[in-house]
């Protein structure tokens, strides 16, 4: 039998930290919990965890802090958890590589599904690191790209784009880091260039493959793609 996989919960509100902890136990999960930001970077050396939700405002030590602690000597998955739903607080947390985020107030049923979802991403990356995404075939040096064995018509950017969103796979990517991607110049140009390039891609794709809805917008931050 496969052990249990063991999630930190570093969350400081009592009552929300028992959900979390009683909704992943529940779902078959190992859990402990911490309430203060200082705790976790011992907790994690003596422990590593299989992934860490944790709360961007904490006593002691930020959240996002903590992130930075933990990723310099551990590549620990991490979903964050805030109250703060300003765009800009969302992007900060996925810009320094958090693997998702949740906003207060959410549904502990969303908060396990997301955990899944996440440990479902990384054992796929860990298992076939060489793999390229499912049916997807990407040529760098001719900028040529094949999808379920027929030739996409990219243009270069739309390439840079989709090799971008490829790189990870279900990893949510906020326009201004396509933004770096698409072009190398640092060119200025309007974060809504992106979204055109993106609807022309999803057109490329889905007349491959229809319906699939490959490329995937997540509200007031950026896109991923779900192979």
């Amino acid at each position: 039998m496969m052990p249990a996989a063991y999630v930190l919960i570093v969350e400081d509100e009592p009552k929300l930290a028992k959900l979390l902890e009683d909704y992943l136990r529940a779902s078959g999960f190992e859990t402990a919990g911490l309430a203060d930001g200082r705790e976790v970077l011992p907790s994690v050396k003596q422990r590593r965890p299989d992934l860490i939700l944790l709360d961007l405002m904490l006593p002691g030590r930020g959240g996002l802090d903590v992130f930075k602690e933990v990723r310099a000597f551990a590549d620990v998955p991490v979903v964050m958890v805030t109250a703060m739903v300003e765009e800009v607080d969302r992007l900060v947390g996925l810009e320094i590589g958090a693997d998702d985020y949740v906003c207060k107030p959410f549904s502990p049923r969303e908060v396990v599904a997301r955990v899944k979802a996440v440990l479902r991403r990384g054992a796929r990356l860990a298992g076939s690191p060489q793999d390229p995404p499912r049916g997807l075939e990407m040529d760098d040096e001719r900028y040529e790209a094949m999808f379920d064995g027929k030739p996409l018509d990219l243009t270069p950017v739309e390439f840079r784009l989709l090799k971008a969103l490829a790189s990870r796979p279900g990893r949510i990517f906020p326009r201004a880091q396509l933004l770096d991607e698409l072009y190398a110049d640092h060119r200025i140009v309007s974060d809504r260039t992106v979204d055109s390039h993106v609807k022309n891609l999803r057109k490329k794709l889905d007349d491959v493959r229809p319906g699939a809805e490959l490329v995937r917008s997540v509200y007031g931050v950026g896109y991923k793609l779900e192979l």
